[in-house]
């Protein structure tokens, strides 16, 4: 490495002045602070601590991607096809029975052509997978709206690239217009005039201005013009909803909300219900009972039958229960119900990632509002009932479909279902909807078809032991591991490192966290595998711990190696990787607070040999040199020159930056596929360097953000986990 390049990386804080040393004896733990809320640790991961996410980071970094050579190789889908994941808007295609439109969080657009039983795609793969809404016009033509509305929740929300139209049923799709609205909320198409589209323009999450508001197209999105303006600069439209009575009546929802480094704040004055008696032209703020002040997300209902009923799901700013409110004079006058346990009890801490109610078409007194779990009255709001068990958890997306009387879709947290009994029981789970959200991968060399993963709300997942796949760890999954030597051990964590360990492929589990020692532990706790004994384990809380039976029993070797919960607006405080060399004596460590470890006598000594990155997400260790290591580092940058990929050849004395050309984007993973041959997994997908520098590897994989790769030596073998399309898998020989 060059004397110039190591002044400049230890000017840009990569190198721990001195070699910070530490013993593992003799130290105290800092025990301050508990866990983050689930919607905190992508965000805090993606981003550089005290700088917001940058504007149009995700798609600035796609282009980058984009413009890169093309390695050999094919990916191809390998499921779930099963599982599902979250759905945000739904639409049924007006011209054609039993066809509807599904539309993922992060991806894509699919569409059913037999009433929601399976889901073929309607989206191109290199287009932005970030969705938020969906609506069809009366001639067929189908909008959607990219970006995510709802903040957070497990996973960072990424912004869209507008709004775009298809003709053609999804098959080819032309952008047109608000690129810079961050997200879409919903989209309204006029009944009596299929060009004339109004568009819910929920604004970035991280940046004020740009697109927000109402907008209006005379020309199917030829054209737009604000016809809805927002009070404040992090207030944004998240929902429009047309008078079906009445179709130059037509309510809009707007809705402050603003993520920081060190704060959300997902309310506000400018946050409240608007109406436009003609058509959209003009609007006023409705009060009568409304919330007037702070408020938090508000949802809306309106009643074909029962012309000027309306209901209100109102959130706190705290993301509590505020209310439920009724309306018979279109919204003039305002009745709050009495308040329901139930109904209050669905929305738990984050009312803002619901925001949702349905009105029975048939029946103004049959409601369903959005909650962790489907909520329904019969009569106007008096009393409600959860439908808990026979639909997934978390709702989004509900819709009548006026070819079937009775038939009604829902998307939620599992996907898509389908009731024939006006949503009240009788669901049907969709069997094809290859759209997972994935955090991780594990995979057997012992059996190729073995693939296990944790899932986002949907658990850790499996490819055997029934349906290819199921799931046999409840949560959010995480951490997945299979004994490479035994491929009925496996290891399986939920979030914040509750993790279990079983001998029979996962048919029992053997919870063991308790026989760690931690004071915090990460959404994904890192737990890794001794590279030559898979007897020994590794778990990291804010302490290293090393297990050397499989797992039952567990001894601390560290002292706490980061800088404590709320260091440098960092809530965790933990360690989020661990690597062992093969050795038996070299273990490498890196933190959320950014922060790299290695110690050369089994935790006796540690010495920090990185400080001041940002969060780092994977440390891989040559197979052959102990001292010679890679480190990943995530979050975007807001202008900022630091790297995103290290490597070490002195044990962390010095090191060289390895990002060259990659996209300006976390790297998720980076794993060494021969001594020459480096891949890396980022929020645009897999790379290989190559002459020339780094390459995009292989065709066939959506722009899709890959959190984790799972190599296989033996049989040349990548599996990558992507969060939004499920599993691809590549040979590389």
């Amino acid at each position: 490495m060059r004397t110039a390049a190591i002044a400049v990386l230890a000017v840009a804080g990569l190198l721990a002045p001195g070699g910070h040393t530490a013993s593992a004896r003799g130290l105290e733990d800092d025990d301050g602070g508990g866990p983050a809320a689930p919607a905190e640790y992508s965000y805090l991961q993606k981003t550089v601590p005290g700088q917001p996410l940058p504007r149009h980071a995700y798609d600035t970094a796609a282009a980058q991607a984009a413009a890169l050579p093309q390695a050999p190789g094919s990916w191809q889908p390998i499921g779930p096809t099963n599982i599902g994941g979250r759905v945000v808007s739904l639409a049924l295609d007006p011209r054609h029975a039993d066809t509807v439109y599904a539309a993922a969080a992060s991806g894509g657009v699919w569409r059913s052509a037999d009433a929601g039983r399976t889901f073929p795609p309607a989206w191109p793969e290199r287009g932005t997978q970030a969705m938020g809404a969906l609506a069809a016009a009366p001639d067929g033509t189908l909008y959607a709206g990219t970006g995510e509305p709802n903040p957070g929740g497990g996973s960072i929300t990424y912004e869209g690239t507008g709004i775009y139209r298809s003709t053609d049923q999804g098959r080819s799709w032309r952008a047109v217009g608000l690129r810079d609205s961050g997200a879409v909320g919903a989209l309204d198409v006029d009944p009596r005039r299929p060009s004339r589209v109004l568009a819910a323009a929920t604004g970035s999450l991280y940046n004020a201005g740009g697109d927000r508001g109402v907008y209006l197209s005379e020309n199917a999105g030829g054209s737009w013009r604000r016809v809805l303006d927002v009070p404040n600069g992090f207030t944004g439209a998240v929902d429009v909803q047309r008078d079906p009575a009445n179709p130059d009546r037509v309510y809009a929802v707007l809705w402050d909300h603003r993520r920081e480094p060190d704060k959300r704040t997902y309310g506000g004055t400018g946050s409240g219900v608007y109406r436009s008696d003609d058509a959209g032209a003009h609007w006023h703020r409705l009060g009568g009972g409304l919330p007037t002040a702070d408020s938090g997300r508000i949802g809306l209902g309106i009643a074909r039958s029962e012309p000027g009923r309306l209901y209100a799901l109102v959130g706190t700013t705290d993301g509590t229960f505020g209310g439920f409110l009724t309306s018979a004079d279109g919204g003039d006058s305002w009745t709050r119900l009495p308040d329901n346990a139930a109904l209050a009890g669905s929305q738990s801490s984050y009312s803002w990632w619901f925001g949702k109610v349905w009105v029975d078409p048939a029946d103004a007194r049959h409601v369903h509002a959005a909650g962790v779990a489907l909520m329904t009255t019969k009569d106007g709001g008096a009393t409600w009932t959860a439908e808990e068990n026979a639909v997934h958890s978390d709702q989004h997306a509900m819709l009548w479909d006026p070819h079937t009387p009775g038939r009604v879709y829902l998307g939620n947290d599992g996907g898509v279902y389908r009731s024939d009994a006006r949503g009240d029981g009788g669901w049907t789970k969709t069997t094809y909807e290859p759209w997972t959200q994935l955090y991780t991968v594990a995979a057997s060399p012992q059996d190729t078809t073995r693939i296990s993963g944790g899932a986002q709300d949907n658990g850790s997942l499996r490819s055997w032991g029934g349906d290819r796949f199921n799931e046999y760890l409840g949560g959010d999954g995480l951490q997945n591991l299979i004994d490479p030597t035994d491929k009925n051990r496996v290891y399986a964590c939920s979030q914040y490192g509750n993790c279990s360990r079983s001998t029979d492929g996962g048919a029992t589990l053997t919870e063991y966290t308790d026989s760690t020692t931690a004071d915090r532990r990460n959404w994904l706790t890192p737990v890794q595998f001794d590279p030559v004994n898979p007897n020994v384990l590794y778990y990291g809380g804010n302490r290293l711990n090393r297990s050397t039976d499989g797992g039952a029993t567990w001894q601390p070797i560290s002292p706490d190696l980061t800088g404590g919960p709320g260091h440098d607006s960092y809530p965790y405080g933990t360690i989020t990787t661990v690597a062992a060399a093969r050795d038996g004596h070299t273990v490498w460590a890196g933190t959320d607070d950014g922060r790299v470890w290695v110690t050369r006598d089994l935790g006796a000594h540690w010495t920090q040999v990185l400080s001041g990155q940002p969060w780092v997400t994977r440390i891989a260790v040559d197979a052959d040199d102990p001292a010679t290591a890679y480190v990943s580092l995530s979050g975007y940058r807001s202008g900022s020159p630091q790297p995103h990929l290290l490597r070490t050849g002195d044990a962390g004395a010095s090191w060289s930056d390895l990002s060259g050309n990659l996209p300006q984007a976390p790297v998720n993973d980076v794993v060494p596929l021969d001594r020459n041959t480096l891949c890396v997994a980022t929020d645009q997908g897999v790379f290989v360097n190559g002459r020339g520098g780094w390459h995009r590897l292989g065709s066939g994989l959506p722009l899709v953000p890959v959190s984790d790769i799972a190599y296989d030596p033996g049989h040349h073998h990548l599996i990558a986990a992507t969060f939004g399309r499920g599993f691809y898998s590549l040979h590389t020989s």
